[in-house]
């Protein structure tokens, strides 16, 4: 289908993009690119042969035959015009990696609110460790693949799938993993029960002979499957599921280990080499469908064990002074909770969170939330608001949030640039203290900083 089109990409730096590119090239597509600013992604892409300029050129346009742009490139872009003047054919970014899923036999979909990164990833190391030879696209660095794509046989394509304006409507999965369902994304879906029934006609792509694997404690999940008229596979800890993890223990690093029974019948013991009672559920949820192409067990085992986290999915970053420094990319206060929890597994003295909320729109709606949780570390920082795609149009700003969290805790502040607050944690920070950078923007440059400076 893509052997030897022309197909120009804009915005060909971001993650699921540049994952785009390494896919087409793998199938024998010509491809082009744009985007604003040269990266590490875009290097490596320009240095494997793919034509990539800075800037807006409509020029490239000309001779493309398929134009793909992200949600973030603007109606009144140059070459989104132009593509549509010449009457190119043009994808949305979802839309064409719908088109793409469809070139491999076994499309397994990571979905849900929380943790499709870190299953994806422990799935996909589940399926190398099985030599299944995985094409992985997940949305954060793996270390085992050197990044967030992999290129594999047509076979299995093992592939995060984000719910935000129902992007996963566009795929064709023959295996779904649901997580969790919670608030987010409020911007586009307003409210609860729409993410509900997105997640519903989701489920329903799937065709008979598909499969779903459910995380059984999640309310918000229970009717996720109706309609569907395939295999259904279960997950859990509390309530009664195929596969249940019991007897769960940590180490000092927060690592659990747990059994993992089948029908109430014990099938094996698992180590996790990361922390945080989230991922049991995690690796429960990769077990359950791992299960279902793999007949060893110990083949699983070994590949959930050797997982040790993606990028920015609380990583250790390093030291200052002797505080250990932490990095995590929770944006949402079930996130940050999970982050927290995950914190307190840890043998620390002080605990520092820097805070970076993500979107004014976010900020508004978790408001309250955010302040609950995040007054629960010992001490907090709040970097300005990343704003993404959003104008502020919210009536939101950082001494709102700030104001909110005093209500229960004093220990916090407002810090206007990353220098400032870097500087005051070289000032204050003690050995033995840890340190958290939280969000999904840039605020993982501060814990960068520290690292750097020591």
């Amino acid at each position: 289908m893509f052997n030897n089109k022309k197909i120009h990409l804009i915005g060909i730096g971001g993650i699921s993009m540049s994952g785009i590119a390494w896919m087409l090239k793998s199938l024998n597509a010509i491809v082009t690119g744009s985007d604003i600013y040269e990266t590490d992604i875009t290097k490596k892409l320009a240095d494997n042969g793919i034509t990539i300029k800075y800037g807006h050129h409509k020029e490239m346009i000309k001779d493309a035959d398929i134009v793909v742009y992200t949600a973030a490139i603007d109606e009144d872009d140059p070459e989104r015009i132009e593509a549509k003047a010449l009457n190119k054919t043009i994808y949305e970014r979802a839309e064409f990696l719908g088109e793409l899923s469809k070139q491999y036999h076994n499309c397994l979909c990571i979905s849900g609110t929380h943790g499709k990164s870190t299953t994806t990833g422990m799935v996909s190391l589940i399926f190398l460790e099985a030599n299944l030879d995985p094409t992985i696209q997940i949305g954060a660095m793996l270390s085992q693949i050197n990044g967030n794509i992999r290129i594999g046989q047509k076979d299995y394509l093992i592939m995060e799938a984000c719910e935000y304006v129902d992007s996963f409507l566009h795929f064709h999965p023959t295996g779904i993993i649901i997580t969790n369902i919670d608030n987010d994304h409020l911007d586009y879906f307003k409210n609860l029960d729409n993410i509900k029934k997105s997640f519903n006609k989701y489920v329903n792509l799937l065709p008979n002979n598909g499969i779903l694997i459910k995380n059984n404690d999640d309310i918000n999940s229970q009717n996720v499957e109706i309609g569907y008229k395939g295999k259904i596979i279960t997950y859990g800890i509390n309530n009664n599921s195929d596969y249940m993890a019991k007897n769960i223990t940590f180490n000092k690093l927060g690592h659990p280990t747990f059994d993992i029974y089948y029908h109430n019948t014990f099938i094996i013991s698992i180590s996790l080499n990361i922390s945080g009672m989230h991922n049991v559920y995690n690796a429960l949820a990769a077990f359950a469908l791992s299960s279902d192409y793999i007949n060893d067990f110990n083949i699983i085992k070994k590949g959930l064990e050797k997982y040790r986290g993606v990028g920015r999915r609380f990583e250790y970053i390093g030291t200052y002074n002797g505080a250990y420094i932490y990095d995590d990319y929770a944006h949402h206060p079930t996130e940050i909770k999970t982050a927290l929890e995950s914190v307190k597994n840890i043998k620390h003295n002080q605990n520092w969170a820097v805070f970076q909320s993500h979107t004014f729109s976010r900020t508004k709606e978790h408001l309250n939330e955010f302040a609950e949780v995040l007054s629960n570390f010992d001490n907090i920082i709040i970097a300005p608001i990343y704003p993404a795609r959003e104008i502020n149009t919210f009536n939101i700003n950082e001494d709102m949030l700030v104001d909110k969290i005093k209500e229960k805790n004093l220990s916090v502040k407002y810090i206007d640039s990353f220098e400032k607050i870097t500087d005051y944690l070289k000032q204050n920070v003690k050995p033995n203290d840890l340190i958290i950078t939280i969000g999904a923007g840039p605020i993982n440059q501060v814990a960068q900083k520290l690292c750097n400076n020591q």
